[in-house]
């Protein structure tokens, strides 16, 4: 009986190592990219909770992160707040290609492209 239980507790142990592990993922996602303010990653999932749109495969998933995101944003708060007077423009991607398509000239080349026809 002993050698059943054991391996029991491997299994749930691993499950909750793996449960674990695998939380804080919108707060991890949002610090990779331009900053976003205070607490981005719970922001993000209780978005998700919320949005009617959000399907019904990551609102649990959202609902299970939400606490630990709120976790690793609260640990996270010391890098926010020496980001906070930084250029949130210059991290942003979208802003990067704006900047380069206005260096080099597209919406000028794009205007002067021959019209696009299609055959009906």
């Amino acid at each position: 009986m002993n050698m059943i239980i054991k391996p029991y507790r491997f299994a749930g142990l691993l499950a909750c190592l793996a449960v674990v592990s695998t939380t804080g993922c919108s707060s991890m996602m949002s610090h990779s990219g331009p900053d976003q303010g205070y607490y981005p990653g719970t922001r993000a999932s209780y978005e998700t909770i919320t949005n009617p749109e959000s399907g019904w495969v990551m609102r649990p998933l959202a609902a299970v992160d939400l606490p630990f995101s709120a976790l690793m944003d609260t640990l996270l708060l010391p890098w926010d707040y020496y980001r906070s007077g930084s250029d949130k423009a210059a991290d942003s991607p979208r802003e990067r290609i704006l900047r380069s398509e206005k260096q080099n000239g597209t919406a000028a080349s794009l205007a002067s492209a021959a019209p696009l026809t299609t055959a009906h």
